[in-house]
């Protein structure tokens, strides 16, 4: 069953419209931004307390990206299985996400998550995530969701959804990509692991951000003081792909492609930001 739907996922990726022949798609890059749904008066909201472990946190104690996106990914799990808008009569695919680190993680132990619904449509919902340290962490994240039937093709949501459409307050979902892969960037080789890659049979969202903080690393955006951190995803990536990162940075900014051969999987971009 597993098998069926991950290679259904992968021809729905390839028949996704507004794409050349070779699985590219014409881009477009937005430097504005909207402004964060804030948490709902009404409609569902689902809770979560996760301890931040000795592997979710780098040397100096902040908390990486790749774990933060463990824990969106599994506080959202949690959330469907609670109201049987999960696995496997409804698959969600990751279509994009913003990370706004209004005050990242440094000596949190505890991250409280709280997640409700920011936008609807007929066969896409936006997610939005509130996480908040025991030691003056603060990190918001909004993110736009393709809903897939069994059969892992785009499915209407239809009935049931109603405390998550109440959250969303009419705002409807958008599936619209707003990155660019850098123009002109050097080539750098990402090798695959095992571990990458999760139950559906393709690289996890969790792990192009592992890639991210990797090149990261000792040069580019210091992600100690405040960010802004988005990924849009186009296509799945699989194990045994070779994949290559183009990459440019400047002005407190980074930006990187996920690359095979010519085929732009994710794209990838930091920046810098004033705290508020």
């Amino acid at each position: 069953m597993m098998r069926e739907l991950r290679e259904a996922i992968q021809a729905r990726a390839r028949e996704q419209p507004g794409r050349t022949k070779d699985g590219a798609r014409a881009d477009v890059v937005c430097d504005a931004v909207e402004a964060l749904v804030p948490q709902p008066a009404s409609g569902r909201t689902f809770r979560v307390t996760y301890r931040i472990r000795l592997s979710d946190a780098d040397a100096e104690g902040r908390l990486r990206l790749d774990a933060i996106a463990r824990y969106l990914q599994d506080a959202a799990i949690d959330d469907v299985e609670e109201t049987g808008w999960g696995a496997p009569e409804h698959l969600w695919v990751l279509r994009s996400v913003r990370v706004e680190a209004v005050a990242p993680f440094l000596e949190d132990t505890v991250a409280e998550i709280v997640t409700w619904g920011s936008s609807f449509s007929a066969l896409a919902a936006g997610r939005r995530w509130s996480l908040t340290g025991d030691a003056g962490g603060a990190i918001e994240v909004d993110s736009t969701w393709i809903h897939l039937g069994p059969d892992a093709r785009p499915a209407r949501i239809g009935e049931g959804f109603d405390g998550y459409a109440e959250a969303a307050q009419g705002r409807v979902a958008s599936t619209k990509l707003t990155l660019a892969p850098p123009p002109h960037g050097k080539r750098v080789r990402w090798p695959l692991r095992t571990t990458d890659v999760d139950r559906m049979g393709h690289v996890n969202n969790a792990a192009y951000w592992a890639a991210i903080e990797q090149r990261l690393a000792g040069h580019g955006p210091d992600l100690t003081r405040p960010y802004r951190a988005r990924l849009d995803y186009r296509h799945p990536i699989d194990l045994d792909e070779r994949v290559e990162l183009v990459e440019d940075g400047y002005d407190g900014r980074y930006g990187a492609a996920f690359l095979v051969g010519d085929v732009v999987k994710a794209v990838a971009r930091v920046d810098m930001t004033t705290a508020s």
